[in-house]
């Protein structure tokens, strides 16, 4: 059942791997990341950037990170949107992970 910290939305979609209008309960990690690829159907590839410290050299190097992500048709993230992704159940292979809101664009 969706959680008292997600958003909902007012338009309504059929997807059943929805976390506002589905039965996909959301849990965990929430990360934030630009949407690179939107080839998918219903799916996202999101980069996460970060810093990673090197104590060795006492600096801090910047890394990526891409995750895919369900993309619902009631958000429908495109290419270049910024957005925050919140981590549920496996979904297939690689998706962990399902878009909750879009945070800007390009």
């Amino acid at each position: 059942m969706p959680q008292a910290s997600k958003e909902t939305k007012t338009s309504s979609c059929d997807d059943e791997n929805c976390p506002f209008h589905g039965s996909l309960s959301i849990r965990g990690t929430t990360l934030t990341g630009k949407v690179v690829s939107d080839k998918m159907h219903k799916n996202v590839v999101v980069q996460i950037d970060f810093l990673q410290h090197f104590p060795k050299y006492k600096r801090y190097g910047r890394k990526r990170s891409k995750i895919h992500a369900h993309n619902p048709p009631c958000i429908g993230a495109a290419k270049g949107d910024n957005v925050k992704i919140t981590e549920c159940r496996p979904l297939s292979k690689t998706v962990s992970f399902v878009v909750v809101r879009k945070t800007g664009g390009v």
